[in-house]
């Protein structure tokens, strides 16, 4: 039944059990019926990305760790899928299979299909192209419910998105895509008055029970991850899914060879199968025989105990009625869902409350009666005990005696529908925040169309200034380079100044306009004991040496001023060495281009006593 080969039944390791036991109880997926050589690889996988060993060790982990769950699915549940898949297969679907479940399907009966471990989607929505190709998008719209479902949450989310990029979409024709997908912000959404159609929910193959009444049920490569007694467990499922006239639809690496009691190849070559209905003609003889030997052995007494027994379990609820109105039987289901007594057997059924809650009952029995036909009630919500809401499917069919027409009573039928009115209550939710998402994106379009328009005037200005700035950036490199031509040359003048003053045998000091030390010259080192990096940029009035700075005040101001003069003064000063000299001072002011000074020349010289 599937590409890979399975080994020979083996025990488990304690540990591996442990963690599967640990994954069912705490985030229900239950792994146990995966193929033990792939579910350990895909686990070992995520234990080597997190640097652990042992089965428990990882188990710990996870305990202390609950984002490593969503890695660890990712890893196991593999959502391999794409848009038509397997082109052939689609075009045999489309052009063949289909056209015959709809020529076996009453115009007016709902068509309804399961998408069985539907991943991100893809498969789902591959078939609702197909059908409305095929029936036309009105009949479409009237007619297909498309049930997706997936154990995956953060698959099935993108799926309901129903957004995907155009890398994911070039399996789809040309003609499909330009049909059935609009332009969205994040890529291509298909169509929301099509996508109403299909609604998307968790369910486990293995632990949950199936979508019913399906006409087409299409499950491609998600069996042979699967043990072989979880497969025949799975596809009794699939079994009971379908319409006796349905089809099962697989992936090209699985083969149903072995259970021919449940599916009849319709086409090997695409895997298309029909559903071998329940009541065969084998099953109705071995039916018919173990009838013959029960009546030999106890008589039509114990037949009709058997029978009413079996009616009993039945898990619809369901009431007889006879023909003048009383009721005849309920079942344990009908009991326990109405609160019916053993004293209400036998009574009229107007006097029971059953006649009027959850539904009204007699208009519909009346109706039964006088068309002789079923009659469909339709839903209702009613609360069994405290916390137990239950949705059901209402019908009244009429009974006839097996040898005539003759009406004997009717049957009212409850059938729990919970699971998929919950399912329809998440899809018109999703539809209205869809619907919702939809217009805000379609705002967030037309803001993102006008952003782009400024963009692009943004670039064409962005691409004159670029030009403008290489320009300016060519005249900076012509201009870098005569500076630094420049500043060679007056590397050349500062060691040729530096040269001339180290060779004066007088003391020069250079004054700027605000009366601070600029140069300072190495005879000014010696004479006055103090470098040049420790009085640089010191106010001249302001140092401690042997000199009398202040005597200096009104000629610094003069070679400062409006109508400057050299001057010189002799002042008595003393040296480093603490010996008494006679300083002679030329103060000299500094003219710029303008012949305007802006600072002030000390040349300092004198003999020891």
């Amino acid at each position: 039944m599937s590409a890979e080969k399975e080994s020979p039944v083996q025990e488990d390791p304690a540990e591996l059990r442990s963690l599967l036991e640990y994954l069912k109880a705490s985030r229900g997926f239950d792994f146990t019926g995966y193929k033990r050589s792939s579910l350990e690889r895909r686990i070992k996988k995520r234990m080597d990305a997190v640097g652990i060993t042992g089965y428990g060790d990882y188990e710990d982990y996870l305990e202390v760790h609950p984002d490593e769950f969503r890695e660890l699915f990712d890893t196991i549940l593999i959502n391999v899928t794409g848009f038509f898949r397997d082109r052939a297969a689609w075009d045999f679907l489309r052009e063949d299979v289909i056209p015959k479940m709809l020529e076996d399907t009453p115009d007016q009966q709902p068509i309804r299909v399961w998408s069985a471990a539907c991943a991100s989607g893809e498969e789902a929505y591959t078939i609702a192209m197909v059908l409305a190709d095929v029936m036309g998008e009105s009949e479409f719209r009237a007619r297909v419910k498309i049930y997706a479902t997936d154990v995956d949450e953060d698959a099935l989310n993108v799926a309901r998105h129903a957004v995907f990029t155009r890398q994911a979409l070039k399996g789809v024709p040309d003609d499909y895509l330009d049909r059935y997908f609009e332009p969205n912000a994040s890529g291509l959404a298909f169509r929301a008055d099509l996508r109403r159609s299909l609604i998307f929910g968790r369910n486990d193959l293995v632990q949950d029970a199936p979508i019913s009444r399906a006409d087409l049920l299409v499950s491609r490569n998600s069996l042979m991850y699967f043990t072989s007694e979880t497969q025949a467990r799975i596809l009794g499922h699939f079994n009971f899914s379908l319409r006796d006239t349905g089809f099962l639809f697989l992936g090209k690496s699985e083969m149903l060879i072995t259970h021919s009691d449940l599916f009849t190849p319709y086409n090997l070559k695409w895997r298309v199968f029909k559903k071998v209905p329940r009541t065969a003609a084998n099953d109705r003889l071995t039916l018919g025989s173990s009838v013959m030997r029960f009546a030999t052995d106890g008589g039509p007494e114990r037949y009709s105990l058997l029978r009413d027994g079996a009616a009993d379990i039945l898990p619809v609820a369901q009431l007889a009625i006879d023909r003048t109105g009383f009721l005849a039987s309920a079942n344990q289901a009908a009991r326990t869902a109405f609160g019916i007594g053993a004293a209400d057997i036998g009574r009229p059924l107007q006097d029971l409350e059953v006649s009027y809650r959850p539904i009204e009952l007699r208009a519909g029995l009346e109706q039964a009666h006088e068309q002789r036909r079923p009659v469909s009630l339709g839903r209702v919500r009613w609360r069994i005990g405290a916390d137990d809401e239950r949705s059901f499917d209402v019908e009244v069919t009429p009974l006839f005696a097996a040898d005539s027409h003759e009406t004997l009573g009717t049957a009212v039928t409850f059938a729990d529908v919970t699971a998929f009115a919950n399912l329809d209550e998440q899809h018109r939710h999703v539809e209205r925040e869809l619907e919702t998402a939809y217009e805000e994106l379609q705002s967030t379009v037309e803001e993102l169309e006008t952003t782009n328009e400024e963009l692009q005037s943004t670039n064409e200005e962005l691409e004159t200034m670029n030009e403008e700035l290489q320009s300016t950036n060519d005249e900076l490199e012509a201009m870098n380079e005569v500076q630094n031509e420049r500043a060679t040359e007056l590397d050349r003048a500062n060691l040729f100044l530096e040269g001339i003053l180290g060779s004066l045998d007088f003391a020069v000091i250079v004054l700027d306009a605000d009366q601070c030390i600029q140069l300072w010259n190495s005879s000014a080192a010696e004479l006055w004991g103090l470098r040049d990096h420790e009085v640089v940029g010191t106010h001249f009035l302001a140092l401690d040496i042997g000199f009398p700075v202040e005597t200096l005040k009104d000629a610094i101001r003069n070679a400062l001023g409006s109508d400057p003069q050299q001057q010189e003064v002799t002042v008595e000063a003393v040296n480093r060495r603490g010996r008494k000299f006679q300083c002679l001072v030329r103060v000299l002011p500094l003219h710029n281009a303008h012949d305007r000074p802006y600072g002030a020349l000390l040349l300092m010289s004198g003999a020891e006593e």
